[in-house]
């Protein structure tokens, strides 16, 4: 049987590998595509800004909280885990767009 305390440090483990590896490039996929859709639309209307700016805001703080504290913690260097976490797939998203965008036309 395994001790409680190693068991909730097992999970709280898996978590932060799900959250890192599944859940943040998932959302910053979509994140990059959708921005890209505002900057290239040219339909800069306030509620579409305000949708962006709390979108990016709110990434931000993904990054930051779960990616960037979380693995400042487990290793001494984290950068490499925000580029393959979060700007890999954020760029990703947005050349997506981009790539839709050309296949349309």
């Amino acid at each position: 049987m395994i001790p409680p305390a190693q068991a909730a440090r097992t999970r709280a483990d898996w978590l932060a590998g799900a959250v890192r590896l599944v859940i943040a490039p998932l959302v910053l996929l979509s994140s990059g595509f959708f921005t890209a859709d505002f900057l290239l639309s040219g339909l800069y209307t306030w509620p579409r800004t305000s949708r962006v700016l709390v979108l990016t805001l709110s990434v931000v703080i993904l990054s930051y909280e779960f990616i960037y504290k979380e693995q400042r913690g487990r290793q001494a260097d984290p950068t490499k885990a925000l580029l393959y976490s979060c700007m890999i797939p954020y760029a990703v998203g947005a050349l997506a767009l981009l790539v839709l965008a050309r296949v349309a036309i």
